[in-house]
């Protein structure tokens, strides 16, 4: 009986990502937009004071960081963005501190919403999303995913999409959080760095 392949640990797979995410991130832009032939936002209804109570009653993702936090950060993503990526990897060491919900929309390409869905359903979520955004950020395309999605699956991404474009939101990652510190609702479209999502976010 062949034993199975040692699993890669955390710091071993973002090691990895050191160089393609360089790559990735040469150009300017914080985000991902709609191109092409995608539809774009509507106009925003919901006002930005309105977005976290929304997301928290109709949205919906897979948790990670500290799971028994009060304090819940929400961010939506396309999984097909590279900058969503960037953001996944400097969130990572603020798991201790709070609770991130990454809610997953469909937008850039064909490859979205089945992405979406196997990172939504994945059993390990973070292992899953850190080896998918290595690979996106790679340039490769992003993990494997079935075309066969169920309906619940694919209604709530879709939902999560028009919860995007019901905030009138013209790019990815965007966090809808509330400020630790001054109790606030804050929103960011855009990747940050660590030490900034951290002052974001009112937990220094």
């Amino acid at each position: 009986m062949t034993s199975p392949a040692p699993h890669p640990s955390r710091r071993g797979l973002l090691r990895a990502a050191t160089l393609p995410l360089a790559a990735a991130l040469a150009f300017n832009l914080a985000a991902c937009s709609p191109q092409g032939d995608a539809p774009k936002p509507a106009a925003g209804s919901v006002k930005q004071a309105d977005s976290f109570a929304l997301l928290a009653k109709e949205g919906r993702g897979f948790t990670v960081g500290s799971m028994m936090s009060t304090n819940t950060v929400y961010v939506m993503f396309d999984p097909q963005c590279p900058h969503c990526g960037h953001l996944w990897q400097q969130a990572l060491p603020l798991h201790k501190k709070v609770k991130f919900v990454w809610m997953p929309v469909a937008f850039i390409n064909a490859k979205s919403l089945p992405q979406g869905a196997a990172l939504l359903t994945a059993a390990n979520p973070v292992d899953a999303m850190t080896t998918h955004e290595i690979s996106i950020l790679a340039g490769s395309g992003g993990t494997a995913a079935s075309s066969s999605i169920p309906d619940d699956i694919a209604a709530a991404i879709k939902k999560n999409t028009e919860l995007f474009n019901s905030m009138g939101v013209e790019s990815v990652p965007y966090i809808v959080a509330k400020n630790a510190s001054t109790g606030a609702v804050v929103t960011n479209a855009g990747a940050m760095e660590t030490a900034a999502l951290e002052q974001f976010l009112g937990l220094n």
